[in-house]
């Protein structure tokens, strides 16, 4: 049943507006060069932050879309009438909320990182931080659109909800592409994997609190 599930968010994800994220990501990135200037000492101390905050706007992106409208149409209503835990849509909606933007954020992060003047040297651990990081992004989407759903002026809601709480996942992953032997990779992981482990018990909570 979860891979049915997954298989659904991410087939209506596809046929809607799946490349906006990663488009979005593109922009961001290629507008901080013309945003600082072109000093390339500049760039390469600021690329890595500069990549996670469009990571960050392109997971919030698609936040309305993520739980209300299952919500609104008792879609979520229906799962639980045939026996489906809350929990387990959660878990299913923030694997494929990660599916459809995090594999080709990846890709795309590739020519944002020459855009951005990040060193060769760093580019590997670069994609190593983002491939361990917008797992935790995803989960974190997924609970702020859950926590939300149904509420007036949601987007804007989310996004003062997420920001905040992403904050410790953006430090550590910009940390991670500087600098290989500060353990921040670590950190980074240790944040994503809580944020993954907690995601569908937050998001069952609040499917549940949204039915009353």
């Amino acid at each position: 049943m979860i891979a049915s599930l997954i298989a659904r968010d991410v087939r209506r994800s596809i046929g809607g507006a799946a490349w906006l994220p990663v488009g979005f990501f593109l922009v961001v990135a290629t507008l901080v060069p013309f945003a600082v200037g072109p000093d390339p000492r500049l760039l390469e101390r600021i690329a890595s932050g500069g990549l996670w905050i469009a990571a960050l706007t392109a997971a919030l992106l698609p936040i309305e879309r993520l739980v209300d409208p299952d919500r609104s149409s008792r879609f979520l209503d229906q799962l639980t009438i045939h026996g489906v835990s809350e929990e387990a849509v959660g878990a299913s909606k923030v694997t494929a909320h990660w599916l459809t933007f995090g594999p080709l954020l990846l890709i795309a992060a590739l020519p944002s990182s020459f855009i951005l003047g990040i060193a060769p040297a760093a580019l590997g651990r670069t994609m190593i931080a983002l491939a361990v990081g917008t797992p935790g992004l995803a989960a974190l989407a997924v609970m702020v659109a859950a926590l939300t759903a149904g509420l007036p002026r949601a987007g804007a809601l989310a996004g003062v909800l997420l920001l905040p709480l992403a904050v410790p996942l953006l430090i550590f992953g910009a940390g991670a592409t500087g600098d290989e032997a500060s353990g921040a990779l670590l950190l980074e992981a240790a944040v994503s994997l809580l944020l993954v482990a907690a995601s569908p018990f937050v998001i069952g909570a609040a499917i549940r609190a949204s039915r009353t």
